[in-house]
């Protein structure tokens, strides 16, 4: 599939092989404040990952709630687009639900694995769960996303 905004990176990674670089070009818009994320498919699984940093904390030294919920919109789209079901930066997120469980600690890696529970003629309904260390659950969550429509 061929993105749709060339402003947005989907490529495979030098330092991380089987994974996929994704983001966006443009170091203005929100997703560049997230940092670097890579992604991957595992047994119809996609896998998102991103490092958060001193600038994704809260007071309490870890990652703040915000940065959480802006990660794992952003990866619904990351896993959307690697399932091959949408181009980059042409969706919009209708809904998404999220239980934290856990604090997300900085300097590791959080990893969100998402799986895709149905796709109708509009729709995307996605469901995953937030983890870190050796599968320590941050968050879980669910969402639904409205495909583009033709032009």
């Amino acid at each position: 599939m061929t993105d749709a905004a060339p402003a947005f990176v989907y490529e495979e990674h030098p330092d991380h092989p089987g994974w996929m670089r994704w983001g966006t070009r443009d170091t203005t818009r929100f997703n560049a404040f997230l940092g670097d994320m890579i992604v991957r498919v595992d047994d119809r699984v996609a896998r998102v990952r991103m490092t958060p940093a001193r600038r994704h904390s809260n007071m309490g030294d870890r990652v703040h709630g915000g940065a959480l919920l802006g990660f794992i919109d952003v990866a619904l789209f990351a896993a959307s687009r690697s399932f091959g079901l949408i181009g980059a930066g042409v969706a919009v997120t209708l809904d998404l639900n999220t239980h934290f469980i856990g604090g997300g600690r900085l300097g590791e890696p959080l990893e969100a694995r998402i799986e895709l529970l149905k796709e109708t003629g509009r729709m995307l309904f996605l469901r995953g769960l937030l983890v870190q260390g050796e599968g320590e659950v941050v968050a879980e969550f669910s969402g639904t996303i409205r495909k583009p429509t033709s032009r």
